[in-house]
């Protein structure tokens, strides 16, 4: 057991070091960061002098190696854009926002598949179980941009019930928080319906009935508690998804997150924004999967590392 799991960390330590590569080499394609620091009429020896102070004149491989060094260390350095404010103290204050988007967004998806998938699993073939597919499937399907900007319409622009965007009181969190769940709620709807059509069928379940116990205990006791490994595990993935998956929510409804700040530091061609966030989403992603790995070994010993 301490093998595997020593094993599955090590492997997460790689995927981070690899990602730090890939995040490092593509921010650096955008394009030269010294057209948005200095003015178009800036002269050579100007544009020299800045990236001397910035470290932009060395070689590729010495500043990844200077960025390596300094992420281990937790410093990524200095905003280009933000001037005066640490890359990593800007990510850090955005997040709490993100964090808050996704914790919503993931009680939604809860609340919503869980009811709704057993249901249609009991009352399978039926029209319930119809409107069922007919959602998960619509869910899975509609861009979450285009959900966005069709529930603005509907219930900010038209109705006038809910803002158009940014950080307030809890109506300015409902459209980001559905449209961001939308896809989880179809998804872990489907697994916990095919989860619960399996235990269905299975031999106690009809012991259970023949004892005579009630039809809602069996179901929502007995039944859902087998049929929730599945869901649980894809749960916890989720998790993952939801929070480093808000960038396209938080710039349609211009929430203050951690996705917002990605895409503006994308825009100004701040490296040092750029790889904070990436980093970090990357670590919180990695993170989640590697508890997934761990409480696998420890739900079922026979999980071994190949």
């Amino acid at each position: 057991m301490q093998r595997y799991i020593l094993v599955r960390f090590l492997q997460s330590l790689l995927a981070l070091w690899v990602m730090s590569i890939i995040v490092f080499s593509l921010a650096r394609m955008t394009g030269d960061p010294l057209d948005v620091l200095l003015p178009m009429e800036a002269g050579e020896g100007e544009r020299e002098r800045v990236a001397q102070h910035w470290g932009l004149d060395r070689p590729m491989y010495v500043q990844y190696g200077v960025f390596l060094v300094k992420a281990l260390r937790g410093d990524f350095g200095m905003s280009w854009k933000w001037q005066g404010h640490s890359a990593m103290g800007l990510v850090i204050e955005r997040l709490p926002a993100t964090l808050q988007l996704a914790g919503v967004a993931i009680a939604i998806s809860i609340i919503l598949a869980v009811p709704f998938g057993v249901m249609t699993a009991v009352w399978k073939d039926t029209l319930f179980d119809s409107v069922g597919k007919i959602v998960a499937l619509l869910g899975q399907s509609l861009p979450t941009f285009w959900l966005g900007i069709v529930l603005m319409w509907i219930f900010a622009v038209t109705l006038g019930w809910l803002p158009t965007s940014g950080r307030g009181t809890w109506k300015h969190m409902v459209l980001p928080a559905t449209c961001l769940g939308w896809f989880q709620v179809a998804a872990m709807m489907r697994l916990i319906r095919s989860s619960m059509l399996d235990v269905l069928d299975s031999e106690f379940v009809k012991l259970a009935r023949v004892k005579g116990l009630p039809e809602w205990k069996i179901i929502w006791k007995h039944c859902l508690r087998n049929a929730s490994i599945a869901p649980l595990t894809y749960f916890a993935i989720t998790a993952g998804v939801l929070i480093t998956g808000s960038v396209i929510i938080e710039s349609v409804f211009a929430w203050p997150g951690t996705g917002l700040l990605a895409v503006d530091a994308v825009r100004a061609r701040d490296f040092q924004v750029v790889q904070a966030i990436v980093i970090v989403f990357a670590a919180v992603f990695i993170m989640v999967n590697l508890l997934v790995d761990v409480l696998y070994a420890y739900i079922d010993p026979r999980i071994r590392f190949q």
